[in-house]
Order: C-alpha cells, then sequence, then structure tokens
C-alpha cells in the first residue's frame, strides 16, 4: 500500500510541476490581435439574440461566422446607466487567445441614468480557431 501510495504523489508532484510549465508557456505573447468594438448596430443578427438572452447575468462567449471570430463578455444588471467597457489586452499565444476587460464604473461627474443597465462588449477580430482565454 506504502509503494502505490508514494508512486501515486510522485506522479502528482510531476503532473503539478509539468502543469505549471504548459501554463508559463501557453502565455508567452506571439503578437497583439487587432480588434475593432462593435456598435450594437454593426453586431450580427444571430450573436445579438444570444447576447439578449444572456445579458441579465455575466457571460463570456465567442463566436465565428465565415470571415471573423467575435469575443463577447457581458457584465450582467447593472443597477444604473453609464458604464464603459475597456480592453486591456487581446494577444495571441502559440496554444491560445487572451482577452481581458474592465468594467468602468460611471463617471462621478455625470449623474448616473437610474434604470438598470447591461453592459457587453463585442470585440471583432481575425478570425483564428485558437481556445480564447478570459482573464
Amino acid at each position: 500500500m506504502r509503494v502505490g501510495k508514494g508512486i501515486v504523489c510522485i506522479l502528482l508532484i510531476v503532473g503539478l510541476l509539468t502543469g505549471c510549465s504548459i501554463l508559463d508557456k501557453e502565455q508567452v505573447k506571439l503578437r497583439d490581435l487587432d480588434f475593432t468594438v462593435l456598435s450594437e448596430e454593426k453586431i450580427p443578427a444571430e450573436l445579438l439574440t444570444i447576447i439578449e438572452e444572456r445579458k441579465t447575468e455575466a457571460f463570456k462567449l465567442t463566436y465565428r461566422d465565415t470571415d471573423y471570430l467575435y469575443i463577447v463578455i457581458g457584465y450582467g444588471e447593472q443597477k444604473t446607466g453609464g458604464y464603459s467597457i475597456a480592453v486591456n489586452e487581446l494577444y495571441l499565444t502559440e496554444n491560445a487567445i487572451y482577452v481581458s476587460t474592465s468594467l468602468l464604473g460611471p463617471d462621478a461627474a455625470r449623474e448616473a441614468e437610474n434604470a438598470a443597465s447591461y453592459p457587453y462588449i463585442v470585440i471583432k477580430t481575425e478570425k483564428l480557431e485558437d481556445t480564447v482565454i478570459f482573464q
């Protein structure tokens, strides 16, 4: 029994160490990706329908058509309006696409609307088949 437990422990440690090195390797940036943030009018109809169905809760999704990759991040229901979303990073690694955004609160100088809002962002970029990692 002790030999079996020792082997399992060794395999677990090796697996953890290997996993860490793989994770580090994935994040080596090959290049930043060019992108466009789309206004509601420019979002493909099918994607807009999906967003409308999910917007009350926070969500993250990707959508591909014949030409582009769309990365969508929704922040769920907010009690007021006036929010905006910033794209911090969008880059390609050997194994994935990494994206990071931030929700920015209403401008203190501007009185926020009292109606609920559902801030989301749609990022359009070149069509790549890599997995998208949301940070």
